[in-house]
């Protein structure tokens, strides 16, 4: 079987052998030391030839193997090697594939850029203090011309004796060695740095694996000057994606690479560094990309990217080409999210997509998520405030409903807005509630230098011009607690001469609708609305679709609506069970009417959701019977039948009289879906 050759000397040539190894493709691999062979993963579908060949050993090394291909995947300064490589490999039918380095362009100041090594060394001269090497050890005669400047020299080199013998014969005395095996974090190039008391930094334009960014980014903290050797551009190439790919049609097999992503989902609370948590500061500072909002990427720095993105069709496809462009790296992403990321956060969505991805393999990547400071728990401390025993609600990009409601039963409530105009229209409802007398405590630009806490009336929130970012307190000391019971008397409807289910018979028949939070209800037949508003007013997380096809009832509709201020219904006129189709999918459905079409209505609600809780109202036996006939044609379970009588008092004179209502009949039952069978 035919191998792949590969002479290396990168970090991405290690990778490709771990990646050819781990798809069972056999490869040999040319190192020029036996420290190169030590931190190699041991492979039984890898042969390593250690030591430097010279152009005719190549050629005859290639013609004696059996070989598919050769990959160059050497340094970028190591120009000797690559040219003899091609020079051998001359009339050779073997395709000849150069694997580019992935580089790091930077513009950052302090830093002195020089086209070779000789030019470098002349410019050290003039350098006062210690001099960090960091180019290794074959170049290291260039630098020890002048006596003053070897004197000054500390030198970093791989710990093998080729590197240390280099040291030696230059006179490079043990106490200016640093023998050890990279990578190194910032951290650590930045203790060297100031161990050593260096004021200048030489390195090569190494790239991403050859940890370039780590040593500018730590000549920038410790305040060091930096020299760079670019290293010579090259014409041809291949990204180590793109020569896998080339390698896969060669050998016509799928190669595995072997990377994995740790992505982090961060909050950075309100947004200054300050009030980031220590950890989430530590993974912003080690990030190879962040991405979020522009203004929460403004105040930082990634080792490679930075990407304004915060919904997750944005930022999954971006992290599937940052796992092509970037192979052989495993990518620290940092996804930067506002507050808390556990709090009204977009990070929730983000995770679940982000698992999802991973589970299908799309993304070879792990995830967690860190805490931020949220702005309603910097408000509270700002003000003195707890906030374990207060309601806490969002305008922040959603429509909140009944939001004067919820404040006139709590005494304390924090509120997360998107802006002034939220800020505006608190002030609105809280007038328009009769409730101007409640205190409001405005937190503009929280942890910013043009923070402003301040007491305002709710008129002089309605006022309020000032554009920016706004958390709000309301004390209410008046609150009146919420009833934990529905119920809203008969007389409080706006009826005129349309049909309306009683009070007694509405209470009875909601509560056989067993609705949960979030439910999505259907209210046919709705008439003045009686059902629909009741339903509605329990919860603004339920939303109600009430369908009448009456004009004068349609009308009441509306007027009710207005009079209970239920932004949470949804009035259409139709007549059942035209439209329904068309509507978010029912969860429960309430009949009070169904123009004789129950028969139609019925298969569309089974049709829509085959699991619904349905409740109907019956007086005529005709009815009573086609829904006995209907029970028997469908999988049912749950199934009540109730019938009420209802008498109430009347005052004639000095007598108490029971005055009779009609008769009803209630029955609830719940969809068993389309295997369902009757648990009644």
């Amino acid at each position: 079987m035919k191998e792949i050759l590969i002479f290396a000397g990168t970090t991405e040539g290690r990778k490709l052998a771990e990646s050819l190894s781990a798809s069972k493709i056999k490869h040999t691999l040319c190192i020029a030391t036996e420290y190169g062979e030590a931190v190699l993963e041991e492979s039984p579908f890898m042969n390593v030839h250690c030591g430097r060949m010279t152009e005719e050993e190549i050629r005859a090394f290639i013609q004696k193997g059996n070989f598919e291909a050769v990959v160059d995947a050497t340094h970028p300064y190591a120009e000797v090697i690559t040219r003899n490589i091609k020079v051998a490999m001359k009339e050779l039918e073997l395709p000849y594939l150069r694997l580019k380095r992935e580089c790091v362009a930077s513009q950052e100041k302090g830093i002195v850029y020089f086209a070779t090594n000789e030019a470098c060394a002349k410019a050290l001269e003039a350098v006062q203090g210690n001099i960090l090497l960091t180019i290794g050890s074959k170049e290291l005669a260039k630098y020890c011309v002048s006596e003053r400047v070897k004197s000054q020299l500390f030198v970093r080199v791989l710990p093998g004796m080729e590197s240390l013998s280099l040291c030696i014969e230059q006179g490079i005395q043990g106490k200016q060695i640093i023998a050890m095996q990279g990578p190194f974090t910032v951290e650590m190039n930045e203790a060297m740095l100031r161990q050593y008391e260096i004021s200048c930094l030489v390195t090569k334009q190494s790239g991403i694996p050859g940890g370039y960014w780590e040593k500018l980014e730590a000549a920038k903290r410790a305040g060091v000057s930096v020299f760079v050797i670019g290293h010579p551009e090259e014409a041809t190439g291949y990204s180590f994606y793109e020569l896998c790919n080339e390698l896969e049609k060669i050998c016509q097999k799928k190669i595995m690479i072997k990377n994995q992503m740790e992505i982090t989902l961060a909050g950075i609370g309100m947004g200054n560094e300050k009030g980031l948590t220590r950890e989430v500061q530590e993974k912003i500072e080690k990030a190879d990309v962040l991405i979020g909002a522009k203004r929460m990427l403004e105040p930082y720095r990634a080792r490679l990217e930075k990407k304004p993105f915060y919904l997750p069709e944005q930022i999954l496809p971006y992290l599937k080409e940052l796992q092509n462009k970037y192979p052989m790296k495993c990518l620290k992403v940092v996804v930067l999210f506002s507050g808390d990321s556990g709090f009204y956060s977009g990070s929730q969505s983000l995770y679940q997509a982000l698992k999802k991805e991973i589970e299908l393999e799309q993304l070879q990547a792990v995830v967690q998520v860190k805490a931020g400071i949220s702005s309603v728990a910097f408000l509270a401390a700002c003000i003195g405030e707890s906030y374990h025993d207060a309601e806490i609600y969002s305008m922040h990009g959603k429509e909140l409903y009944h939001l004067a409601k919820k404040i006139s039963a709590s005494k304390k409530t924090f509120l997360l807005t998107s802006g002034v105009k939220d800020v505006n229209r608190l002030g609105a409802d809280l007038l328009k509630e009769g409730l101007s007398e409640v205190e409001v405590i405005t937190g503009y630009q929280l942890s910013y230098p043009e923070q402003q806490i301040r007491k305002r009336t709710p008129k002089e929130c309605l006022d309020l011009k000032k554009e920016g970012l706004y958390t709000c307190f309301i004390k209410n000391t008046k609150a009146i607690p919420k009833k934990l019971t529905h119920g809203i008397a008969d007389e409080k409807f706006i009826r005129e001469r349309v049909p309306m289910t009683k009070e007694e018979v509405r209470e009875v028949s909601i509560c056989k609708l067993n609705l949960y939070q979030g439910a999505v209800v259907f209210d046919i037949g709705s008439g003045t609305g009686s059902i629909a508003m009741e339903i509605a007013g329990l919860s603004s997380d339920i939303q109600v679709y009430a369908l009448e096809q009456k004009e004068e009832a349609v009308s009441l509709l509306w007027k009710n609506k207005e009079r209970f201020q239920l932004e949470n219904v949804t009035i259409i006129k139709t007549k059942a069970p035209e439209g329904l189709q068309t509507l978010p999918k029912a969860s429960h459905a309430f009949i009070g009417g169904s123009g004789g079409s129950l028969k139609e209505i019925w298969r569309v609600l089974f049709e829509i959701n085959p699991t619904m809780r349905v409740v109907i109202n019956a007086i005529s036996m005709e009815t009573i019977c086609e829904i006995k006939e209907l029970l028997t044609q469908y999988p049912i379970k749950q199934k009540e039948i109730v019938q009420m009588q209802v008498n109430k008092v009347k005052e004639v004179g000095n007598y108490h009289l029971l005055q009779a209502e009609n008769p009803i009949w209630i029955c609830a039952f719940t969809f068993g879906g389309s295997e369902g069978k009757d648990e009644a």
